[in-house]
């Protein structure tokens, strides 16, 4: 295991599954995430809005990417999502795989030496 440095984990709650697909499927092909998880069950959300508590359904991105990407990746969500204010949390990765970490970190940068093994979840 090696600490991680510029590699974070991104979440970013939608409204829909379609939504959800379409900013994970432009993040990965525009190199600003390795890789996007999208929690496919939806997920219950209570919170405050406009001086109400409300309720939704909504679908979870995990996004992996480098902190150099954020502020693109940030532009990129904002401009696709439907809310006003779509959130938007960066989780700092203390460690991990040294393979996995520098796959990351190549998928995004473009500078990618091999071919890594396809694992099962990314």
């Amino acid at each position: 295991m090696r600490s991680a440095k510029l590699e974070c984990v991104v979440l970013v709650t939608c409204g829909s599954r379609g939504e959800a697909r379409r900013i994970a499927h432009r993040a990965v092909a525009a190199r600003l995430a390795a890789c996007v998880n999208i929690a496919t069950a939806p997920v219950e959300s209570v919170y405050r809005w406009k001086g109400a508590v409300e309720t939704a359904r909504e679908f979870l991105l995990i996004i992996k990417t480098t902190k150099p990407r954020l502020a693109v990746l940030e532009d990129l969500v904002h401009r696709f999502h439907s809310y006003d204010v779509p959130e938007f949390i960066v989780l700092s990765l203390a460690g991990g795989s040294r393979a996995y970490l520098q796959w990351l970190s190549e998928s995004v940068s473009g500078a990618s030496r091999k071919k890594p093994k396809r694992t099962a979840t990314h």
